[in-house]
């Protein structure tokens, strides 16, 4: 309905008094280093503030329920699934990284500029195909390489829930060990 037509149905008592536009809350949070500021819908998905409010596209929709993480994020270095995050559930804390931050952080002691080791990895294993859910991948690779520095196979499949397509994942699986401390197929627990 347009402000007109709501304001004249208000004067006449036939519209519900909660549907007058109300202010929207105003949000503060840390992506990819740098302080932002928005004001979007309490209930709104993180997915949609990153794409649509701060135009960072390499987060993808793919599922709209957490199942396929075409749309993980890291918040405080953990893989998450911004689809299923809404903005007011966010800490003010949080460090929310997206794939176009992975490299400009510095994650990992690595200079302001730069490939992050895990995209550098994804390039020399020729991963991609269609491409479209390798930035979820990259992150939840980076986030498992966060906290198993030398995974096995085991490791990779039980963190690497992401799906896709194109069946990319024993090409995910040599990337993922190339960026890990030790080359793939050096641990025998592999």
């Amino acid at each position: 309905m347009g402000k007109v037509l709501v304001a004249a149905l208000l004067t006449e008592g036939k519209v519900n008094p909660d549907l007058r536009q109300r202010p929207m809350p105003r949000y503060a949070l840390t992506v990819n280093r740098a302080i932002v500021s928005f004001e979007v819908e309490a209930e709104t998905p993180l997915l949609w503030v990153l794409r649509d409010t701060l135009a960072l596209t390499g987060t993808k929709f793919g599922c709209g329920a957490g199942l396929c993480g075409a749309c993980t994020v890291l918040i405080k270095g953990v893989a998450v699934r911004a689809c299923t995050v809404t903005v007011s559930a966010l800490d003010p804390e949080s460090e929310i990284t997206t794939i176009e931050g992975l490299s400009a952080t510095g994650i990992q002691g690595l200079p302001a500029t730069g490939t992050h080791p895990v995209q550098a990895a994804w390039l020399a294993e020729q991963v991609p195909q269609c491409g479209y859910c390798q930035p979820g991948m990259i992150l939840a690779a980076t986030a498992l390489l966060a906290r198993s520095p030398d995974p096995t196979d085991a490791e990779i499949d039980q963190a690497m829930t992401n799906l896709c397509r194109c069946g990319s994942y024993e090409r995910v699986r040599k990337a993922i060990h190339r960026a890990a401390t030790k080359p793939a197929g050096a641990n025998s627990g592999r």
